[in-house]
């Protein structure tokens, strides 16, 4: 087992055989035994290097993941050394049979058998990698016996700070980062690695594939950046390898002198988010125009329950920019009874907009949302899985203007007159 502090980093750099597993496993075996990488070594590898990114195959390519890692587990303890790339991996769901495929970016060498990985957060629709893939959520650094925390990103992930941001204010030092980054942008791969390591005070380990793919020139220069944003090391285009020594020390006085990843204050008013139905059409007019997508779900939220944040975050996963629509007072008096609601409208408005995955929060007056809908013109409309599609306020209406309706299964039991009961009951 990987027991040490990191003292090494490198990366492989090759082009990837499309579809071919063990050719591409051969290629890591032959790069390795000409490294010669030293025990305590960290070495990168690109995305998704044994399969490429061959689309209709790699349900079945998956398949061969697990058998994959288990012999990345023998190379890499053989040279005692952790061994990082993205595969796919096939997650399963026991009561149906169906399945989804993730990017996952596996850490080889820490254990033996264990498997270690970090979801790709961002995909990249230019290349229909989200009709193919589900997105990683909630990413947290590795944590290796020996004290060192590494951090993981996926190609596109590169170009979103807060993904490399949140787990270095977890604690990681180092980040890892395995792409397919075409030449064409290869400008723009160099400076977003430089600004990840500078912002983060951490060490940046790129690995990226080189040739050519499906017509593309991939760009190869995969990287090592220090803290300060020194490029310590860079390759070419053509496949190379490269392992240096890890000096602690850059890091260490950098962070010393002053440290910009640690400070994380509350800089938000929650309260902001709760709008008037013009001011919300102005801000969502800058959102679209932003290229965002608007998500709304609507509702009474009485007395809030860990079954509405479980709804809501689900519902926020649907696009960039989540509306929750708020009946006030009189609308639920209309509908749940003179009793209710147990809490005011700007009480509940408040609640919920503290919740960090709703955007913002609008009241309505009326028995349905239909007026705020067909006023917002959202592109996705959020309703519970116990409404038929065809019974949704508003779904028609958001279809017809090119948006689509997702019905959300509710994992709690949980209700607000449940809760209610319970407290009569006591």
């Amino acid at each position: 087992m990987f027991d040490t502090p990191v003292s090494h980093l490198g990366f492989l750099q090759f082009e990837i055989i499309a579809g071919k597993i063990q050719k591409n496993l051969e290629q890591v075996r032959s790069a390795l035994a000409k490294l010669a990488p030293s025990p305590g070594g960290l070495i990168v590898l690109p995305e998704m290097w044994a399969t490429g990114f061959v689309y209709d195959q790699l349900g079945m390519l998956a398949d061969e993941t697990p058998e994959l890692l288990a012999e990345l587990e023998k190379i890499a303890s053989s040279y005692k050394i952790i061994l990082a790339g993205s595969l796919p991996y096939k997650l399963t769901q026991a009561e149906n049979g169906k399945y989804s495929l993730y990017n996952t970016l596996f850490f080889s060498g820490i254990e033996k058998g264990g498997d270690h990985g970090i979801a790709k957060q961002h995909l990249f629709s230019f290349w229909k990698e989200d009709l193919w893939f589900q997105a990683g959520n909630s990413p947290s650094p590795i944590e290796l016996p020996g004290g060192d925390s590494l951090g993981g990103l996926v190609c596109y992930d590169l170009r979103f700070p807060e993904a490399a941001r949140l787990q270095c204010r977890q604690g990681a030092g180092i980040l890892v980062l395995s792409a397919e980054w075409p030449r064409a942008r290869i400008d723009q791969w160099k400076v977003l690695l430089q600004a990840r390591a500078i912002e983060n005070q951490a060490f940046v380990v790129a690995a990226n594939c080189c040739g050519d793919w499906d017509g593309m020139r991939m760009g190869g220069h995969s990287m090592i950046v220090a803290p300060d944003g020194e490029i310590i090391a860079e390759a070419g285009e053509m496949q190379e390898s490269c392992s240096i020594l890890l000096n602690r020390e850059v890091q260490k006085e950098l962070r010393e002198r002053f440290n910009s990843v640690a400070p994380s204050p509350w800089s938000f008013e929650d309260s902001d988010k709760i709008l008037s139905l013009d001011g919300l059409v102005e801000v969502v007019k800058r959102r679209r125009h932003a290229g965002q997508e608007i998500v709304f779900t609507n509702g009474c939220f009485d007395i809030i329950h860990a079954g509405h944040v479980d709804y809501l975050e689900k519902a926020r996963r649907q696009g960039d920019f989540l509306i929750l629509g708020l009946n006030d007072d009189a609308s639920i008096r209309s509908i749940k009874g003179p009793t209710r609601p147990i809490n005011n409208g700007q009480n509940r408005a408040r609640v919920l907009a503290a919740l960090g995955c709703v955007d913002a929060v609008v009241l309505f007056g009326e028995d349905t949302p239909l007026h705020l809908i067909t006023t917002l013109c959202p592109d996705v409309l959020v309703k519970g899985a116990d409404w038929e599609e065809n019974e949704i306020v508003g779904g028609a209406e958001v279809k017809a203007g090119g948006g689509r309706v997702a019905r959300i299964e509710f994992t709690s039991q949980t209700s607000t007159t449940a809760v209610i009961d319970r407290i009569k009951s006591i």
